[in-house]
């Protein structure tokens, strides 16, 4: 019992170090944002106006550039050199390894083809090459002369570390959200209502491992064709039941920052961006994410039964709900309440064991 309470401490520690650092600049970005989209769709203001540009770049563009901040805190956090940790969001994010990957193109390392992969806004590979870096450092550090190793150790480190990312690393989410994608629509010919609950357990474990855009080109494939989609529905409850979850640990916290930053997050969450929710608040704590993940699998369920549809692309939240008006529109709107709702109580009522991580 004491190696798995020494394992999951050491678990919450590493998840907060790398996230903790940034998660004042994630809820500020998706706040940013999220003002943004709400003042253009109010017609208050114009998508072509520079503000517009401006303040949305800074809130789009943190989280397209996301890799780059988790290099920097997860490299400080496994004790790797931050600068060759850069290096590899970098390689990740050139423009043109961009364009060959994310549009379904690949090329070939060692005569093995690199598969293709989304790698704006991602959290796992980068986290898995800099933890493969700190491994690869080591002997360069203990081996090399120091008059060579300033730039023969970088050179290693990313011949070493860059064609494991993108063979291995990188496809990863891609591989996860190509399965569970598969398993959805198999699931969904079977039972809507199955195949609902099964989108709303697993999307936000998605969005951890960056699997979650794998879908997006699937949804927008599904309007172009048939005129609406209707994965995008079930992942309503969801995003609300992460953003009830944080607000159950806001009341559950004691210490007034935290607190502050748990109830920001859960805003945050509720006009549809969830990372401050899921990285800042419920998953280092474990059971506040768990109860998310459940209410959005009811949520989920219930959403399928209806056939609730979205008939043009757009992540579920309040702020977009008219792109989901048609079949099965109020159960929607009713999944928007009930997975926060759902995500509160299931996180509020266990209060004691999440006091006592806390402390």
């Amino acid at each position: 019992m004491d190696k798995k309470n020494s394992a999951y401490k050491i678990f919450i520690e590493q998840i907060s170090g790398i996230f903790f650092p940034v998660i004042c600049i994630i809820t500020a970005a998706s706040l940013m944002k999220s003002i943004v989209v709400l003042l253009s769709t109010a017609g208050w203001l114009d998508t072509e106006n520079g503000i517009y540009r401006v303040l949305y770049a800074v809130g789009d563009g943190f989280f397209y550039f996301l890799p780059f901040f988790l290099a920097v805190t997860a490299s400080k956090q496994w004790k790797a050199d931050t600068f060759i940790a850069l290096l590899i969001p970098s390689a990740m994010l050139y423009p043109d390894i961009v364009e060959v990957l994310e549009k379904g193109e690949g090329f070939s390392l060692f005569g093995i083809g690199a598969r293709p992969a989304i790698y704006h806004s991602s959290v796992l590979p980068v986290l898995m090459s800099v933890g493969l870096l700190h491994f690869v450092e080591k002997p360069c550090d203990k081996y090399l002369p120091e008059v060579i190793k300033g730039f023969l150790k970088p050179m290693i480190c990313c011949i070493v570390v860059l064609p494991v990312t993108f063979l291995l690393f990188g496809p990863l989410g891609s591989f996860i959200g190509d399965i569970l994608t598969l398993v959805f629509f198999a699931l969904y010919d079977l039972n809507p209502m199955i195949a609902g609950a099964f989108m709303g357990a697993f999307i936000q474990p998605m969005v951890v491992v960056g699997a979650h855009w794998t879908i997006v080109p699937v949804c927008i494939n599904n309007i172009a064709v048939n005129g609406y989609d209707v994965i995008l529905p079930l992942m309503a409850a969801a995003v609300y039941g992460q953003a009830g979850a944080a607000m159950a640990v806001a009341f559950i916290h004691k210490d007034k920052v935290k607190r502050s930053m748990a109830a920001s997050a859960s805003f945050i969450g509720v006009v549809g961006t969830t990372e401050p929710c899921i990285f800042g608040v419920n998953l280092p704590l474990v059971r506040p994410f768990l109860s998310g993940c459940l209410a959005g699998a009811i949520g989920g369920a219930v959403t399928g039964a209806a056939g609730s549809r979205c008939t043009a692309f757009a992540f579920p939240s309040l702020t977009t709900c008219i792109a989901y008006v048609g079949q099965g529109f109020l159960v929607f709107m009713a999944s928007l309440l009930g997975g926060f709702v759902l995500g509160f109580l299931f996180t509020i009522l266990q209060k004691k064991q999440i006091a006592k991580k806390l402390e």
